[in-house]
């Protein structure tokens, strides 16, 4: 199969499953339907913008340190994670504040990596409040944030390999 398809199929599976647990959330279809153009039309009036390079590298910079903090201390480097990530989409022009309007405002731009910030946010919340999780938990949510983190970033390849360095 053709990497274009694939790609196209994928976008679509991620629409469908937004709308479906949109669908859920709220009861109905026509009542998703409402609120899923109610984000889109927030976001709208919102001024969000991309990430200078200088930014970019910056956040890039704090995420590996995040990284190798994690061996030694996996439950402040999930928090630092959480307050990277906020840092970032705030950096992007998303309002912060309310953890819920702010994933629901991501989830207009990036629909297939919101459900990865739900997870990943509730992983570090669960940390903070000290509730039994297991470092293997931990890492996953630092992978949940990575994904988020990449999106949110932008950064093209090439880019990454000039920060990489």
């Amino acid at each position: 199969m053709d990497w274009p398809i694939i790609a196209i199929l994928v976008i679509v599976l991620i629409a469908v499953v937004t709308y479906d647990r949109t669908i859920e959330e709220e009861g109905g279809s026509w009542k998703a339907e409402k609120v899923l153009k109610e984000r889109a039309q927030r976001v709208e009036l919102l001024r969000l913008r991309p990430l200078a390079s200088e930014d970019q590298e910056r956040f890039h910079k704090e995420w590996q340190s995040i990284q190798a903090r994690f061996v030694d201390d996996p439950k402040t480097a999930i928090n630092e994670a959480d307050w990277l990530v906020q840092r970032v989409v705030r950096a992007r022009g998303y309002p912060t504040g309310d953890f819920e309007q702010e994933a629901a405002d991501v989830s207009v731009d990036h629909p297939e990596v919101v459900s990865n910030y739900r997870a990943a946010h509730a992983i570090a919340v669960r940390a903070r409040e000290e509730q039994g999780t297991t470092t293997e938990r931990l890492r996953q949510g630092l992978v949940l944030y990575r994904r988020l983190f990449d999106d949110l970033l932008e950064v093209q390849e090439p880019v990454l390999a000039e920060v990489r360095r």
